[in-house]
């Protein structure tokens, strides 16, 4: 079945958000496994090959410690951290791969100090040497987990491309408002060198190696998935995981040291994924719905954890900052649930819905129900709140989390969707029909979902991007190809929760010169609570 969801023009609304109704928590995991997916055939469990006494693994310093003591790159503690500058510059990927504008894509540098003239400009632009990369994540090449190596420098950002396969670093110290071009690691050596092509998420290690997860093969199939060493200079020294110790899918991870444990997740089959977005992949098994616990630093798969029915294409992966705990978190978009993954007592790993997300009931669109899609999240440093986006809703959501088990709503603000006023999608719920109300900023309509989300050290903005993958932004929100992408800013109340849109911040990706490019994932050059990990 083909998925060509589209919004348009037309009608009303109640004012209840309707993706919280009136039922408890356990109706509504009932209803998300009965609705919604009564249109998605879920496949059997499947679990990952994990063969015994393999041999010894590709840099098994990935997880030794820098010397302490001296300071290195980031942070002594997240609470630290919380208390660094303001930022002053983002570095945010660009793409033009798949929008039908033959240019490469880029990384711009977007000032965001209110003092300065040039505030919610983009400043600078640095595009990569070939057409057709899907520039998507990035990392440095060194971050906190360092901060006890003098000789550490956070000075390279990390750039995998989603679809060449190519993975570039760039300069981001000789000109911070203008970064440069250093190196690029090609395809033809990883594969060579490795099996592993399409790259993700990149993290830095303590060891000064960078380690980056890899969805597949050259040709798209999930079984060749893995995770990438590169060493301090960018050269490829091999794969992390032990022989016969791949995962099933990949997508994001995270390691926690003291507990000697990395967490990865797994969205899909690159040669499901690329095409768009067809349910009758989930029934063919080639979407993903496992959490995979290694060893840290050994690359051993220890455990797979199957969220089932509630656990649909889980992508982002969060450990709490404090080194210290043994919990996180992790986003599954298809079934629009968060679920938080914890150490037992005895040292195995489980797993539980904590947040539900419920599906509307929906008139005009290409189902009868329609997910949130929770595409991003993430944790403050002071692990008090955690915030996420529902990209087809088209709501930010804010949770106190200090009781991890049941996390509380204390802020929410609507930023796009398809089911906004002036969209021919309705929802209908037990008060009526109903749309969200999105303002406009600065004359701008507000197009596209929330996707990526970055916050500032000390908690108190949030910035937002509404582009997730060319492929299916183009399905979701083909406007995005005619209009681009958008920035947005949205202040954050820390002491009793709650949510603001800037109207002083908005950041245009649709006059960009070489015409309307799509913005994704974010970054500041001293770091953040999503590329820096506390040992």
């Amino acid at each position: 079945m083909d998925f060509h969801p589209h919004s348009c023009a037309c009608t009303r609304t109640g004012s209840r958000d309707p993706s919280q109704p009136r039922r408890s928590r356990e109706q509504a995991l009932q209803l998300s496994a009965s609705g919604f997916f009564a249109h998605v055939k879920i496949p059997p469990s499947r679990e990952a090959d994990c063969s015994e006494g393999e041999s010894k693994m590709v840099g098994e310093v990935a997880g030794k410690s820098c010397c302490h003591g001296a300071k290195g790159p980031g942070y002594a503690t997240p609470l630290e951290a919380m208390a660094g500058p303001r930022e002053s510059l983002l570095y945010v990927t660009c793409v033009y791969s798949g929008t039908g504008i033959d240019k490469a894509d880029y990384l711009a540098t977007i000032d965001v100090d209110p003092s300065s003239p040039t505030y919610s400009k983009v400043i600078h632009r640095t595009p990569v040497p070939y057409i057709g990369d899907e520039l998507h994540h990035s990392g440095w090449n060194a971050c906190s987990s360092c901060h006890g190596d003098p000789s550490a420098n956070r000075r390279f950002l990390i750039l995998p491309s989603l679809i060449s396969g190519r993975i570039y670093v760039i300069d981001t110290q000789k000109n911070p408002r203008a970064p440069s071009l250093h190196k690029v690691v090609e395809p033809a050596d990883i594969v060579q060198k490795t099996g592993l092509a399409y790259p993700h998420t990149s993290h830095c290690l303590a060891s000064g190696d960078i380690m980056v997860s890899c969805l597949g093969d050259k040709d798209g199939n999930a079984a060749g998935n893995g995770f990438l060493l590169l060493d301090s200079e960018f050269k490829v020294k091999g794969r992390w995981e032990k022989p016969g110790h791949s995962p099933l899918f990949g997508y994001d991870f995270w390691y926690q040291p003291r507990h000697k444990t990395m967490i990865s997740s797994s969205w899909g089959a690159p040669s499901a994924f690329t095409k768009g977005f067809n349910p009758q992949h989930v029934a063919d098994g080639l979407y993903g719905r496992q959490l995979y616990v290694y060893s840290w630093p050994d690359g051993e798969l220890k455990q797979t954890l199957d969220l089932g029915a509630t656990g649909l294409i889980p992508l982002e992966t969060r450990f709490l900052h404090d080194p210290s705990k043994a919990i996180g978190f992790v986003g599954c978009a298809l079934s629009s649930n968060m679920v938080r993954f914890f150490k037992t007592p005895d040292e195995s790993w489980s797993h539980e819905v904590v947040i539900s997300v419920q599906p509307l009931k929906v008139r005009n669109w290409i189902l009868p129900e329609m997910p949130g899609l929770i595409t991003d999240f993430l944790i403050s440093l002071d692990d008090r709140y955690l915030y996420f986006v529902n990209w087809l809703h088209g709501d930010v959501r804010q949770y106190n989390i200090e009781d991890p088990k049941k996390p509380i709503l204390t802020g929410q603000v609507w930023v796009g969707g398809l089911v906004q006023k002036g969209s021919d999608v309705v929802a209908e719920t037990e008060d009526g029909d109903w749309q969200s109300d999105v303002p406009q900023i600065q004359g701008h309509g507000l197009r596209g979902g929330p996707q990526m989300i970055q916050l500032s050290l000390d908690g108190k903005r949030l910035y937002v991007t509404n582009s997730l993958f060319s492929a299916w932004d183009r399905q979701f929100y083909p406007q995005l190809m005619e209009k681009g992408s958008h920035m947005l800013q949205i202040d954050v109340d820390t002491e009793k929760g709650g949510l603001t849109i800037n109207p002083n911040f908005f950041v245009d990706f649709g006059s960009e010169p070489e015409g309307p490019s799509l913005a994704h994932e974010m970054r500041y050059p001293g770091g953040d609570c999503t590329s820096d990990i506390w040992i």
